[in-house]
């Protein structure tokens, strides 16, 4: 684990944009037990988190006109906790790290896995979540 003083900056960037930390288990249980679409973002202190996901993140939010009810965090390596438990809902995808995934009424409907994060720019992540929130998060219309 790092020391949180190195790592404040990185959770804020997510915070400031809308996106609520949950630091325990309890929490990620909460956020993903309400009802509708819920994006975890998995952070972490790796390069492409920091020039690549959260640059990424906060182009879509800042882009999308459809967006997931709720938004979390949590933090890979810091909040093992709370991010164990928000791997568990990933079912059939191993722990990767930064990650977004989408839910729905708790279940896993999208995976931006790490090796996408990679490969991609900041821009071309906020093409794809924006694509993935109109996708699932689109509310039904009568």
């Amino acid at each position: 684990m790092y020391p949180e003083i190195m790592v404040i900056p990185m959770r804020e960037e997510l915070v400031r944009a809308g996106i609520v930390e949950t630091k325990t288990a309890d929490d990620v249980d909460a956020a993903i037990a309400q009802s509708g679409t819920t994006m975890v973002v998995v952070n972490s202190i790796c390069g492409c988190a920091a020039g690549k996901m959260r640059p990424g993140v906060r182009l879509a939010l800042a882009n999308a006109t459809t967006q997931p009810d709720q938004k979390i965090t949590v933090f890979a390596g810091q909040d093992r906790e709370a991010t164990d438990r928000a791997r568990g809902y990933f079912e059939g995808h191993p722990p990767t790290s930064p990650s977004v995934a989408i839910m729905r009424d708790g279940k896993l409907v999208y995976m931006m896995p790490r090796f996408v994060i990679e490969q991609a720019t900041a821009q071309q992540i906020a093409g794809e979540l924006i694509r993935a929130f109109d996708e699932h998060c689109a509310k039904a219309t009568a």
